[in-house]
């Protein structure tokens, strides 16, 4: 297998897409923040004094999956159709799960929209929360589905998901 970001010499380079047939494309992304319960508690309770710790970090990762392509290099800027963020918070971790969906028509996938979105949400939880508790963990961002395009489907083992 060959990597398609290098050329003949090795050289970084933006793979041309253009004679890819443009197709349906969705991604999903998941990662978690863990923390203490109680740093949990202030945010499920609304306390934070940043604000609205959950509403900040959906928004962020929105605006992270549209600038994907400003922030990796070989991106491709993709028209994208649909960005949804999951913010769940889970006693057990106990943390906040993130999960990202993006969708798009286009020549090439979503997979690091997705990715990227889950990173800057878990980011921006850190941010808001963090002069409460340092030691929180951004942990286990993956992909979790890709449709679509030539090689078609990939969905990641649940079980080793947070």
């Amino acid at each position: 297998m060959s990597l398609t970001h290098f050329d003949d010499q090795g050289h970084a380079h933006m793979v041309d897409v253009s004679d890819k047939p443009t197709t349906a494309r969705i991604a999903t992304a998941r990662g978690a923040v863990r923390m203490s319960l109680e740093t949990l508690t202030l945010i499920t309770e609304g306390r934070a004094k940043k604000g609205d710790v959950l509403g900040v970090a959906r928004l962020a990762g929105i605006m992270a999956a549209k600038k994907t392509a400003d922030l990796i290099p070989l991106c491709h800027p993709l028209p994208i159709t649909k960005v949804a963020l999951d913010l769940t918070p889970d006693t057990t971790l106990p943390g906040i799960i993130v999960e990202a969906t993006v969708k798009t028509g286009g020549q090439t996938g979503v997979e690091m929209e997705a990715l990227t979105a889950v990173s800057v949400a878990c980011l921006t939880i850190y941010d808001m929360v963090k002069a409460v508790e340092k030691s929180m963990v951004i942990d286990g961002i993956r992909l979790m589905l890709k449709d679509g395009g030539k090689s078609g489907r990939f969905e990641a083992n649940l079980q080793d998901t947070p």
